[in-house]
């Protein structure tokens, strides 16, 4: 059974670092919820709040209804992943798996007969009699998975359970989490830093900054619609165009875009617009210069230069002959909204 997860109002204080501000979130029954940001964002100590290793000095923690604030960790009936594998190196891949099991007196058969069925799950049906030191770093995290799974927890904890591995084993990871979570209906807190990684798995996306929440929606939300200046840096690429306010319009390369989100309180901004917004036409008058091509298959990304500013351009693959670096450029803006940033406020 899946349970649904509620931050109100946390506050965690180490000292004279507040790492949690009075976060407000909640976690859907069955859905995978990403907490994203920089470190030192709070979304560890969030996820540590959740499983009780951490204790908010202010607020509650409350899953499926229930406050369970100041429960002991081992009564949360939550698993959890972390970072480093924490494996049991005495132990091999069976009776690690069945650890937890073990711990709540479950009788050997059917500790045995759960530890089969979830290294099946995970992909490593035949490994049941191997040593952690036996393993490549993905198959242990593959081993930390189907332990934290094997009491059957209402909630599933990832503290960034990917950042040890290598880019290609991260991955194919990433996307057997994605399946599981998928297949099993859990309720999922996955933390970290990589913004793809948040953007590719997740259902919705926190992002975080100070302990606060800055913005919580669907991946495609975020990325076209960040609601704060930080989020359109943080998710993504994006160029700073000088612009001028004027009421609830930009004057920006020559034309007028709505503004969304909160307003600057001066007229000169920086317009935020990801390299796919920026629009580029051969012109041999043209004011802009092709100074740069990086090719990356199915599209190119452009570097140009516009007197002294310089700009990113993403562009399909197939452009990039009639594109080349040289090339006299007229640019442009896709006809959207846009979301401004005072010159001093940007980050």
């Amino acid at each position: 059974m899946t349970a649904g997860v509620e931050f109100r109002g946390l506050r965690r204080v180490f000292g004279r670092t507040v790492a949690l501000d009075g976060l407000d979130l909640t976690v859907r029954p069955g859905e995978l919820m990403a907490l994203l940001g920089p470190s030192g964002c709070g979304k560890t100590t969030a996820l540590r709040c959740v499983a009780g290793f951490e204790h908010p000095d202010e607020g509650a923690v409350i899953v499926d209804g229930e406050d369970v604030t100041r429960r002991p960790a081992n009564r949360r009936d939550t698993g959890m992943v972390f970072q480093s594998y924490s494996l049991f190196p005495n132990l091999n891949v069976r009776d690690n798996v069945a650890f937890g099991l073990r711990v709540r007196k479950v009788p050997a058969a059917k500790r045995h007969a759960r530890a089969a069925e979830l290294l099946e799950l995970v992909g490593l049906p035949t490994h049941g009699e191997r040593y952690p030191h036996e393993l490549s770093g993905g198959q242990q995290q593959r081993v930390a998975l189907a332990r934290a799974l094997a009491p059957e927890p209402r909630v599933l904890l990832l503290d960034e359970p990917l950042s040890a591995l290598d880019a290609k084993v991260r991955l194919t990871l990433r996307e057997e989490i994605r399946r599981l979570q998928l297949d099993l209906g859990i309720t999922t807190v996955f933390v970290t830093h990589d913004q793809e990684e948040a953007l590719s798995v997740a259902d919705r996306v926190a992002v975080m900054r100070e302990g606060r929440l800055e913005q919580c929606a669907p991946p495609a939300e975020v990325y076209d619609r960040p609601a704060t200046p930080f989020v359109a840096e943080f998710v993504g690429t994006m160029n700073h165009l000088p612009g001028r306010l004027s009421g609830r319009e930009v004057t920006v390369l020559g034309l007028r875009l709505p503004v969304e989100g909160p307003l600057p309180a001066t007229p000169e901004v920086d317009v935020l617009a990801r390299p796919e917004a920026v629009l580029l036409s051969p012109d041999p008058e043209g004011e802009g210069l092709v100074v740069a091509s990086s090719f990356r298959g199915s599209s190119a990304r452009l570097r140009v230069r516009l007197g002294d500013l310089e700009m990113l351009s993403d562009v399909p693959g197939h452009d990039t002959a009639r594109l080349a670096p040289g090339t006299r450029v007229g640019v442009g803006l896709v006809r959207r909204p846009v979301l401004v940033a005072g010159r001093a406020d940007a980050p």
